[in-house]
C-alpha cells in the first residue's frame, strides 16, 4: 500500500496529514527519507518523528456517550470541542451517523472503514433510536403525520416512514431508518414543534442502555458485540486486520 495509506491505517493520522508528515521529512522508511508515493508491504520499519509504527491488528468499535455541545467532526476551527478530541482514543477511529451539536447519546466510532461504509447505507434501512421532547403537548395527529412521513420543504424530500411512540406529554419514541441531514428536528418544525431534548439511544443492535456510559465516555464493544454489529451490516464477522 503507499506510504500515506499504510500510516493512517495505523491510526497517527489522516492520509492528507500523513502526505504532511512525509513532506516534512519527519517520516523515514528503514531510516531514509522516502520518495513521494512510495509503497510499502509492512516488512519496512517506518518511523515518524523518531517512533517507530505499525498497524493496529484489531478492528475496534467504541460505543460513545455524546453530550450535548460536542461536535461531530475531526477537525473544525470553529468547534469547541470535537468528538475526536473529546474521546482522545489512541487509534484513530471515525463515526457512523453524526449527531448534531446539540442533540446527544450513542455514537458508534471503528478504524473499519468497511463498517462504517455498511452502516451508512441508507438502502440498507438500518435502525436508529431516539428519544425526543419537545416544547409543546403532543397529540395523535402529530404522531400519525410522524409516522407516515413529513415533506421537508427545504430538502424538498418526504421523509420515510418510521416508528414512533409517544413516551409523555411532550415526549415521544422514534426510529429511523435513514439519515437525513437534522431530520427529527427538521420533522418537528415542520409540524409546529421545537425539539429541547434530542437522544440517541440505539444503533442497530447497540443499545445505550447496555453500558454504564456517562457523557464523554466511551467502552470498546466485545468480539460477541462486535460480531453482532457486523452480521446486522451483511459483513463477515469482525476480521482480524
Amino acid at each position: 500500500m503507499r506510504l500515506n495509506q499504510f500510516i493512517a491505517s495505523c491510526g497517527i493520522c489522516s492520509r492528507r496529514d500523513a502526505d504532511k508528515l512525509i513532506q516534512s521529512g519527519k517520516v523515514l522508511v528503514d531510516g531514509v527519507i522516502p520518495s513521494p508515493g512510495m509503497q510499502v508491504d509492512g516488512s519496512q520499519k517506518v518511523t515518524v518523528n523518531g517512533k517507530a509504527i505499525s498497524q493496529k491488528k484489531d478492528n475496534v468499535v467504541l460505543a460513545y456517550y455524546k453530550p450535548v455541545g460536542v461536535t461531530c467532526t475531526e477537525r473544525d476551527s470553529h468547534a469547541e470541542r470535537t468528538v475526536i478530541e473529546d474521546i482522545k482514543y489512541p487509534v484513530r477511529v471515525t463515526y457512523a451517523g453524526r449527531l448534531d451539536k446539540d442533540s446527544e447519546g450513542l455514537l458508534l466510532l471503528s478504524n473499519d472503514g468497511k463498517l462504517i461504509e455498511a452502516m451508512m447505507k441508507g438502502s440498507k434501512r438500518h435502525e436508529k433510536e431516539y428519544e425526543v421532547t419537545v416544547d409543546k403537548n403532543i397529540n395523535g395527529d402529530f404522531l400519525k403525520k410522524m409516522s407516515n412521513g413529513v415533506y421537508l420543504r427545504e430538502l424538498d424530500r418526504t421523509t420515510r416512514g418510521c416508528q414512533i411512540k409517544r413516551t409523555g406529554k411532550r415526549s415521544f419514541n422514534i426510529i429511523l431508518t435513514q439519515g437525513l441531514n437534522r431530520q427529527i428536528r427538521r420533522m418537528c418544525e415542520a409540524l409546529g414543534f421545537e425539539v429541547k431534548i434530542l437522544k440517541r439511544i440505539r444503533v442497530m443492535t447497540v443499545k445505550l442502555s447496555d453500558y454504564d456510559l456517562k457523557p464523554s465516555k466511551y467502552i470498546e464493544l466485545s468480539d460477541i458485540e462486535k460480531n453482532k454489529l457486523y452480521e446486522a451490516c451483511g459483513l463477515k464477522k469482525s476480521p482480524k486486520k
